[in-house]
């Protein structure tokens, strides 16, 4: 057997919803309201409209030419109004700086180092000219050797020319004299000597040189044989120089005796 435990709470004690829980109830309810109704008009096939586009505008200028503008008249001069002098206000006194007080050591010390430094400079400049002139003088020294070796190779040159040509001219006179000698005693007259009959018997040759002076009448005088000689062709040989006739030689005008001429036999057996 069930029983059934009624309270006996009066129904006034019930809690209701309040005022802020409404309200967000019914904002709820608008947003949920705004979307369904896009979302069926989305649906529908409805689309936002587009803006119209601006519409171009054209300026339009006029250039005008306006007349220039009449000059306009000078101000008239203003008089400076004259105002009344104000008192003068006495200038301060100056004062004069005082002068820093300076160290006497530091003083000598700056006049040391300049004095120093000037020494330095001064040395520099001795030492660089003496270079320059060390410089100078081995450049004359280099130039006057120069000088020199041309000089002595222009003079060697010279000896050189001037030997040659003494020997150029002592050649030519030596053939001058040569040729003249051989002018002033050619032979005129020469005739052969006869072949010695035994020398031909035992077929014996040679050649037999005779030596003798030519006269200033171009005659043969003193024939000697000089050098080897065969007996047999020495009678041959002098007697063939005897009749050897010459011309004279001329020595200021004058003829002379030509002492050591001479003269070669050659004796052959032709086969």
């Amino acid at each position: 057997m069930s029983g059934m435990v009624m309270s006996d709470a009066p129904l006034s004690r019930l809690s209701l919803p309040s005022a802020r829980a409404w309200r967000n109830a019914f904002a709820a309810g608008c947003a949920l309201a705004l979307h369904l109704g896009v979302l069926a008009l989305l649906m529908a096939g409805w689309a936002p409209e587009r803006p119209a586009e601006p519409a171009l505008r054209v300026l339009t200028t006029q250039l005008i030419s306006l007349p220039a503008p009449a000059p306009e008249p000078a101000p008239a001069p203003v008089q400076p109004a004259v105002a009344e002098a104000a008192p003068v206000e006495p200038l301060p006194t100056p004062v004069e700086p005082v002068p820093p007080q300076v160290d006497p050591r530091i003083e000598q010390r700056k006049l040391e180092q300049a004095a120093l430094a000037h020494k330095r400079v001064e040395e520099q400049k001795r030492q660089e000219q003496v270079q320059q002139e060390t410089r100078r003088r081995e450049q004359q020294r280099l130039e006057a050797e120069r000088v020199a070796a041309a000089a002595e190779q222009q003079r060697q040159l010279d000896l050189a020319r001037q030997a040659e040509q003494q020997r150029l001219a002592a050649e030519r006179a030596r053939q001058a004299e040569a040729a003249a000698n051989s002018r002033q005693y050619l032979p005129i007259a020469k005739e052969a000597p006869d072949y010695p009959q035994r020398a031909l018997d035992k077929g014996i040759q040679g050649d037999c040189t005779v030596e003798y002076r030519v006269n200033p009448q171009g005659r043969v005088e003193d024939p000697q044989v000089v050098g080897d000689c065969h007996p047999l062709f020495i009678r041959p040989s002098l007697v063939a120089a005897q009749t050897f006739r010459y011309q004279p030689r001329l020595e200021n005008g004058q003829p002379v005796t030509v002492p050591g001429v001479r003269n070669t036999f050659h004796y052959r057996i032709e086969r």
